[in-house]
Parts: C-alpha cells; structure tokens; sequence
C-alpha cells in the first residue's frame, strides 16, 4: 500500500520503517520542520518531503497522522488529500471525531501502544495497534497493514482508547520519572545506578506474573514508619520529591487496606 506520513517524530519515524520492511511504500513525509521531513524521508526509498499538507495530489492511500495530540485538530483542519483515501490519526487519547471534516477522506484510528525513542531500535512485531474506524471497510484496510507489522491487532473504540491511555501514562511515563528521580539520588550518592537494575527487572517480572497491588512491598505497606520518617527527612532538600513520596506512600497504604477489607 502507499502510505504518507504526517509528523516525523518519534511515532512516524519507527512506524515508517516497519511499513517499509512490511512491502508497504511510504511515498512522502510531511513534518512542520523541513529539516525533520527531509530527515525521514532520506532513510525510505521513493519517500519524498513535503512542504505542505496538500497531499490532493499523491498517490498515498492511507496518511497516517503521528502529530502531537495538540496539534492533531489543527493538522486536520488544513489537511488535503486524495478522494477516497483513508487518514488515521496515531493518538491514544484523541477520538476518531477529530477527524471529521477532512474533504473525500475515510478515517480511522491506528494507534500503536509502545513508548518510542529514535535512538533505540524496536521491534515491532510486539507492538499492540489498536484500531477504529467509520466503517467497515476502512476498518477491514487498516487490520490488513496493522497484520503485516504486528501479531498484536485490536478494535478498540475512542472510550476504550482513552483508559488504556490513562493506563499506559501510568505503567511508562509515571514509572519511567520515578526511575529517573530514583537515579537522581544515585548520582547524589556517588553510586552506580546499575545497582538498581536487577530490582527493576525483578519488580517489572513479579508485575507480569501477579496483580501488583497483590505483591506490594516495601516501608509503605509494612507501614514501618521510622524508615518513611527518615526517608521524608533525606528528601528535605527536593520538597517535590518529598511530597510525590508522601502521595505515592499515602496511595499504597490505602490500596493495602481496601485489598484488606475486601
């Protein structure tokens, strides 16, 4: 199928190349920063930059929009394209109504759930993408090239799309600052922040095989309350970190006792 690609960040950039090694042909990228197109646009053969979002005249069959969710009712607002072909926006928490209004266009929804990096390579046969669209055929056309990169395909309409973003802002990016503050106080300390990694991959395995909130641990729910004490004491100097650790101890303590009285 021919594609064209709308945003040339992190989304479009690993998407693009599971499309292309998939036998699909990405003809252009359009990004707000030429730099950016023409950056993306080099690493795909065929694949031309755009400098507009007139795409009336491509031979794209489905545009898919990986812009940041801010920017997606704007960019689809002004965006033009061939009768018939199919725009599906990338967002886990924007409806496939914020598509409404794109002259001759079918519309849909192609939302690949995974937290990505250019820098990092990924393999994206894992990748769930979850799918909606206006109909069903449009919806038959994005399961077909979702198939050809992933073996994790769903239907899953705008509400549901919404708590399963809620849901990955919890398990990624929330988790992924509290690493980031957790390697903070390491460098403080003048200690290696590899030292934490066998505890991660032991708490990420233990969450995979059980109901976290089941095998929780830690002073929190065994409220020994001496070491939260000192812990607020060693926090003393970042009062934002000292609250988040009174919240998420608070939080914990809470889920303890309402699994208790269950």
């Amino acid at each position: 199928m021919k594609i064209a690609l709308i945003g040339a960040g992190n989304v479009a950039w690993h998407l693009a190349q599971a499309l292309q090694e998939a036998g699909h042909e990405v003809v252009a990228v359009y990004s707000r920063t030429a730099a950016h197109s023409e950056e993306l646009a080099h690493r795909l053969p065929g694949a031309i930059p755009l400098a507009s979002l007139d795409l009336s005249g491509s031979q794209a069959e489905l545009i898919l929009m990986a812009v940041p969710d801010a920017a997606l009712a704007g960019v689809a607002h002004t965006l033009q394209v061939p009768a018939g072909a199919i725009v599906a926006h990338t967002s886990g928490s924007q409806p496939l109504a914020v598509l409404q209004g794109i002259p001759g266009a079918r519309t849909g929804v192609f939302y690949p759930l995974q937290t990505f990096s250019k820098s990092k390579q990924m393999n994206f046969s894992v990748v769930p993408v979850l799918l909606e669209a206006e109909d069903e055929q449009t919806l038959r056309t994005l399961q077909g090239v979702a198939a050809s990169i992933t073996g994790e395909v769903h239907v899953v309409d705008s509400d549901k799309r919404k708590q399963l973003h809620l849901a990955a802002v919890f398990a990624c990016n929330f988790t992924n600052h509290l690493l980031g503050i957790s390697q903070r106080i390491l460098q403080q300390a003048e200690l290696p922040r590899t030292l934490l990694q066998p505890l991660i991959r032991e708490t990420i395995d233990k969450a995979e095989k059980h109901p976290p909130f089941q095998v929780q641990t830690g002073p929190a729910v065994r409220h020994d309350q001496n070491v939260i004490q000192e812990h607020l004491r060693m926090l003393q100097q970042h009062p934002a970190y000292q609250e988040l650790y009174l919240q998420l101890t608070q939080s914990i303590q809470q889920q303890a006792s309402d699994n208790t009285s269950e």
